[in-house]
């Protein structure tokens, strides 16, 4: 007997709410990376939910220009082993410090485009990204579930999140909680949608830039797979080809 995957269509949802609501959005998204690859700018993914954005760095078919946007902060203070639990004061701007040291040291720059991700939206990491990189003319696409966040409070201070503050909201389609099937014998809906949200509608932007910059004669360096055969020397060319022209 054929198993039933309910997964599946679920899947299809998404990739039909993506074809059918989200086109504009995507190529506006499309539009922002190409101004800012021809005129010197750059263009960084930050953190999407589960660490989607591994999906679209530096692989085979993928657009070389498109750099990864992450930090961290580092702190080395033992104290006694007795002194290890004392209470601290946990807030958002403990977060807010650090993102906002982050990106006014690093490389970003006024044109810049980056995209950060968040299913709820609610998060204050990638919505201060998001103010920061406002405040500094750096351009921002945010990829969220409007259904999901729709629903919840912002954790941000200032009381928004991240489709409040990004210059192009992507909405990934995946319903509120994410788990998008409902079994019968469990008490809690099953099986996640956002990363295939996130997935491809990331992939659906860099498709529209490739194209856009072809068709403007402007080429993007794009890689190959190096397990193909003369994939490492393509590889090792095509970097070679962003650092000499940054696309």
């Amino acid at each position: 007997m054929r198993a039933e995957y309910r997964y599946l269509e679920a899947v299809r949802r998404v990739l039909r709410h993506l074809e059918e609501t989200q086109a504009d959005a995507i190529e506006r998204a499309a539009h922002m990376v190409v101004d800012a690859l021809l005129h010197e700018g750059a263009v960084f993914c930050s953190e999407i939910g589960h660490g989607i954005q591994g999906d679209f760095l530096n692989r085979a078919g993928g657009l070389a220009a498109l750099q990864p946007l992450s930090f961290g902060l580092n702190v080395t203070d033992p104290v006694a082993r007795c002194r290890a639990d004392r209470p601290r004061e946990l807030d958002a701007n403990r977060e807010i410090e650090t993102v906002r040291a982050a990106l006014r040291t690093g490389n970003l720059r006024r044109g810049d485009v980056v995209v950060v991700g968040s299913v709820s939206g609610r998060n204050v990491r990638p919505v201060e990204v998001a103010l920061v990189c406002a405040e500094m003319g750096v351009r921002t696409v945010g990829m969220t579930s409007m259904d999901y966040t729709a629903k919840v409070e912002a954790l941000h201070p200032s009381g928004k999140r991240l489709c409040e503050a990004v210059d192009v909201v992507i909405d990934i389609g995946a319903p509120y909680g994410d788990a998008a099937i409902t079994l019968p014998g469990l008490d809690v809906t099953v099986m996640p949608v956002s990363g295939i949200g996130f997935d491809v509608a990331g992939w659906m932007i860099w498709e529209r830039v490739m194209v856009m910059m072809v068709d403007a004669g402007k080429p993007p360096t794009v890689f190959m797979s190096v397990n193909r055969e003369g994939g490492q020397a393509y590889y090792e060319s095509a970097r070679q080809r962003f650092n000499d022209l940054g696309c």
